[in-house]
């Protein structure tokens, strides 16, 4: 777009021009006011037809003016210049009404200025210019009653002023709107709490308490305590890192459920953390091979380049489509992290707008074009734009189990940077075990005169008017003003704090949310050498996956054998009440059943095992706490929204997989670094 081009709404001031030569004029009897505006009409047409963009108003103006020239100056009537104001304004409003029937709002075409073709047809851009040209309906109205009952000079002065209030309204509202459509719900949470770092002097005082290890709460205390903060974690089992963790049987090390890390490019949220706490990317993790089985074919490869020739071979016929759909994609999602060079993250539309301000909210289609459009589509509806092979969609599809769940209740933004993400940039394995990096975190709090208490279960949340004081554990109390609740948000909400501090409202909204799925793992030690395998293995017929763990790190198993997890979805439901007899067998039907279809892909695999361990949705959930085992938290479709990262109560945060953006450790490191600057006032 050209920067000389007259922004939209201020453009509405030179179509109104003519009309304003023909209202000053006419009313002093002058009939040159209506040549002088037709000539001024038709410049603003002739420009229009030479560009084939067309403005309802000016095509209107032009045919006013020639009409009311003919009939003055042919006909010899004069009743263009006594009823100049009359006329004018209800000519005005047929054409803004007759916009409005037909659904296409003359101020569209003026908008459109302003805003990259993908956003003409969004709801909030019609929205806006519905409302817009509402208004000026009713002002052209108003100002047709006002010329019949009122006498000059009080029907001009009063007429001018609705009409220059009409070009203010046009020029604001599409400014404060948005911002406000945006920000009005969060504002009620966005409260602000004093804090001075290191006052908080005491066994038992600290700046800021986190309840529960997980990455997100791992990643905020990190950063607040490195900031000189004086932080507490306190969790309820005996290590830290929550689904990030892992366990030793016989040598083998197996993780919990973390293997393939996103975030760690250039601009990504995990590398920014890194780099923020002193760590080296290379120490903590290292880059997965992945072989996708789609159609008893074998996809491989080790880039973007190689990943788009395997697909175009094995759907000829999509080549073009497959590079311009990783084409746009790559562009989308530079364009998400286009602000990470600030704050290291993303931001929602209600950040956006406490961060940066209305100004940013309302440019960021602009500056967003690729990505915006992303996030105003399904991912079926992405996958159709580009392709009309079913088979091609559906692999696309294999990696939305790192989100859990449908294309079509995707939104196309979520699948980019949670699963497509991955064909951009790869994955990577936590290189000496997922606990090696959540210990990791714990010791950079620690360095920094953090305290971490494991076996801490929090059984109590202090409130008081509405206000965080502390938690209460081991019936001890630690005080805090600030307090970051990296758990749950229904048992945050519903478990350890009194519904009378959050209103009933609030309450039965967390009580609605849907859990996400959740998984069964089996954990095996096998006296085989399997270096000649990639990382992971996803067998995107059978659903299930393989993560050969001493292949990203030779480390997690004794020498010449290897240790594996083979991972599939699974229903809570599916499974008895723990410790019964129904449970066990389930445990190990399920588990042997996987065993077998793994064998398909490594053969003689049952033959060759030393540990065999699982764990199913109610395991999760008695090592985690998490309700039903969700490996997500709450269910991440279009139908969610989540908690905001701020409550009801004043202090108390939510830095976990229950809020923006969701689950995976990319994304509770991104709850975790928001937490983490908004506690600083944004100037962590």
């Amino acid at each position: 777009m050209s920067s000389r081009k007259i922004p939209g709404m201020l453009y509405i001031f030179v179509s109104f021009t003519p009309w304003i030569i023909y209202w000053v004029l006419c009313s002093a009897g002058y009939e040159l006011g209506i040549l002088l505006s037709l000539l001024f009409s038709a410049v603003l047409v002739v420009f229009q037809a030479l560009k084939k963009e067309y403005s309802l108003m000016d095509v209107v103006s032009l045919t006013y003016f020639s009409i009311a020239a003919m009939t003055t100056f042919i006909q010899g009537s004069s009743i263009f210049v006594e009823k100049d104001g009359t006329l004018g304004y209800f000519t005005l409003f047929l054409m803004a009404a007759f916009s409005l029937v037909i659904r296409k709002p003359f101020t569209l075409q003026v908008s459109k200025r302003d805003y990259p073709k993908i956003y003409w047809n969004t709801k909030p851009f019609l929205l806006v210019n519905t409302l817009i040209t509402g208004v000026w309906a009713t002002i052209f109205l108003v100002n047709t009653i006002v010329y019949l009952i009122i006498a000059n000079p009080f029907s001009t002065i009063l007429s001018n002023i609705l009409v220059v209030s009409g070009i203010v309204f046009s020029i604001l509202f599409p400014l404060k709107a948005p911002a406000y459509c945006a920000s009005k719900e969060f504002k009620k949470y966005d409260w602000k709490v004093e804090t001075k770092k290191g006052v908080h002097r005491g066994e038992q005082n600290y700046d800021v308490i986190v309840v529960g290890s997980g990455i997100g709460g791992l990643t905020c205390g990190a950063l607040l305590a490195k900031g000189g903060f004086r932080v507490l974690v306190l969790e309820y089992h005996y290590q830290v890192g929550g689904y990030c963790s892992s366990f030793i049987r016989k040598g083998f090390v197996f993780n919990t459920g973390v293997e393939d890390v996103s975030g760690l490019w250039e601009k990504g949220p995990v590398n920014y953390l890194l780099q923020q706490l002193g760590l080296r990317k290379e120490d903590l993790f290292v880059k997965n091979t992945v072989s996708y089985i789609y159609r008893n074919n074998r996809v491989e490869a080790s880039n973007l380049r190689e990943f788009i020739e395997r697909l175009s071979q094995m759907f000829p016929r999509e080549e073009n489509n497959i590079r311009r759909f990783f084409n746009e994609a790559k562009e989308a999602y530079i364009e998400c992290y286009k602000e990470a060079d600030i704050y290291g993250v993303p931001l929602p539309a209600w950040l956006i707008v406490k961060v940066f301000g209305e100004k940013k909210l309302l440019e960021y289609p602009k500056e967003h074009p690729h990505f915006y459009d992303w996030m105003n589509k399904t991912y079926k509806e992405k996958l159709d734009e580009f392709f009309t092979d079913p088979d091609l969609k559906t692999f696309l599809c294999g990696l939305l189990g790192y989100i859990g769940t449908k294309p079509e209740e995707t939104l196309a933004s979520s699948a980019l940077t949670a699963a497509v993400s991955y064909y951009l940039h790869g994955g990577y394995f936590p290189k000496g075990s997922a606990q090696n990096y959540a210990n990791t975190l714990k010791e950079v709090i620690e360095e920094h005169g953090g305290t971490v208490l494991v076996k801490h279960k929090v059984d109590k949340i202090i409130v008081e008017n509405k206000e965080v004081k502390g938690v209460v554990s081991h019936n001890k109390v630690f005080k805090a003003p600030i307090v970051v609740a990296n758990a749950n948000a229904k048992t945050v909400f519903l478990e350890l704090i009194e519904e009378k501090h959050l209103g009933r409202k609030y309450v039965e909204y967390i009580k609605s949310l849907k859990m996400s799925p959740s998984c069964f793992m089996v954990f095996l030690g096998v006296d085989m050498d399997l270096s000649q395998y990639p990382t992971l293995l996803k067998n995107l017929d059978e659903g299930y996956e393989i993560v050969i763990n001493s292949n990203a790190d030779s480390s997690l198993a004794p020498p010449g054998k290897a240790s594996l997890t083979i991972i599939t979805g699974a229903n809570y439901y599916d499974f008895p009440e723990r410790g019964t007899p129904e449970y066990l067998e389930k445990k190990m039907k399920t588990a042997q059943l996987l065993i077998k279809k793994a064998e398909k892909l490594i053969p003689g695999l049952s033959k060759h095992i030393v540990v065999l361990d699982a764990a199913t949705p109610k395991t999760f959930e008695r090592y985690t706490l998490m309700p039903e085992g969700a490996i997500y938290s709450f269910d991440q479709s279009i139908k969610t929204k989540r908690p905001y990262f701020k409550s009801p109560v004043k202090g108390l945060y939510l830095a976990s997989a229950s809020t923006f953006p969701g689950g995976g450790i990319e994304a509770v490191t991104i709850a975790g670094i928001i937490c983490a600057h908004d506690i600083c006032d944004w100037k962590l």
